[in-house]
């Protein structure tokens, strides 16, 4: 595991299993929830892609990263996708109830953004932080409103993933030798063109955590007559978001609702009203043969779902503040870390209000890449 500077892991043992928490070394334990920010990574991936923003925030806040089950160096136990989410939350609200944060801010990238809207919704939080999160009805196999495609939500889940892409995972390839490589993945979705790093080995070696073990990534795999020929299974990652298992549209009928930070990138091919990981999209593409047709397999429009149920939480007395962030791909907080930090900051109320006791002055370095 490759730490940058003031960055330290460890392991929170808790009565469901073992999660891997990065934090910064000099963060105070005792600091209040409503200064503690924790940040949940998405699929293929791990808590090592937060450390850049990490060391950029404010020293007098208490920054943690949490790798989700089955990624980075959290136990790699069967996930049970019938449940959602659940499982991933679930570990979640675990560790932070043992490092005391458990009502802390939360910030959710991707299938984090599901995980973090699952847990508001059975835990109190501060502030939730969405970013390019995927729709509140799932991923792929649903109408604008939420409805499902169809009664086996064909098209769903762990059938997506691309099996040499699976096998490269197994491999720990770490080349751009084919489109399929975890590296050149990376390149071609997790950011838009154009995006460099000095650390690119290091978000290579996060999605290379990912577990590949029964019941953890990508899952099982139902055969079906419906197009196109297969639907989720009961195991693994990617069925937890298949739409049959997971909504969290009831974020809506919250209580007591926690301000939202919806931020995302206009070029994000991932998240999108036409996104390439969506087969359906891939049919009417002429990606997939046989696509029946837009009655019968439409395309998730994810980001117009995601403003849809936004809005009507807004409409109830939530405060959503949506930040688009013009040519970044799926990952703005690695492609517009100035942007990313400076949304945050003032979503949790950090920048924009008095503190007492004032925090320290200190200088916040800006890579060239801001």
């Amino acid at each position: 595991m490759t730490l940058f500077d003031g960055i330290r892991a460890r392991l929170v043992e808790t009565d469901r299993l073992g999660v891997n928490v990065l934090e910064r070394v000099g963060d105070d334990e005792a600091t209040a929830p409503d200064q503690t920010v924790v940040f949940v990574h998405g699929s293929v991936a791990s808590s090592l892609l937060w450390q850049e923003i990490m060391q950029d925030l404010p020293s007098d806040l208490r920054v943690l990263a949490v790798d989700l089950r089955g990624f980075g160096r959290t136990e790699h136990s069967p996930i049970d996708a019938t449940r959602g989410v659940r499982d991933f939350s679930d570990d979640l609200f675990a560790a932070l109830h043992a490092l005391g944060a458990a009502d802390a801010h939360l910030v959710g990238w991707a299938l984090g953004g599901a995980v973090v809207l699952q847990y508001a919704l059975e835990h109190p939080v501060r502030s939730l932080t969405l970013q390019a999160p995927v729709s509140p009805y799932g991923f792929g196999g649903t109408r604008r409103d939420g409805s499902r495609v169809n009664d086996e939500d064909a098209g769903v889940g762990a059938g997506t993933a691309n099996p040499d892409f699976v096998q490269r995972l197994i491999d720990h390839d770490t080349s751009a030798d084919a489109p399929t490589s975890p590296r050149s993945v990376f390149r071609s979705t997790y950011v838009a063109p154009g995006y460099e790093s000095e650390h690119e080995d290091v978000w290579v070696e996060a999605m290379l955590s990912t577990s590949t073990a029964g019941g953890n990534y990508p899952g099982d795999v139902v055969a079906t007559s419906t197009w196109p020929g297969f639907a989720p299974g009961t195991t693994g990652v990617l069925n937890t978001l298949a739409p049959k298992y997971f909504d969290v549209s009831g974020i809506v009928d919250l209580e007591r609702k926690p301000a939202i930070l919806w931020i995302r990138g206009t070029a994000d091919a991932v998240v999108s009203d036409a996104s390439f990981s969506d087969p359906h999209h891939l049919g009417a593409l002429g990606v997939i043969p046989d696509w029946p047709g837009a009655d019968v397999a439409p395309a998730q429009p994810m980001v117009s779902q995601t403003r849809d149920v936004l809005d009507a939480y807004a409409a109830a007395g939530g405060a959503v503040t949506e930040v688009a962030v013009e040519g970044a791909g799926h990952s703005v907080h690695l492609e517009r870390p100035a942007q990313f930090r400076r949304a945050l900051l003032e979503h949790i109320g950090y920048v924009g209000r008095p503190a007492d006791p004032a925090p320290p002055t200190e200088a916040i370095i800006l890579r060239s890449a801001d």
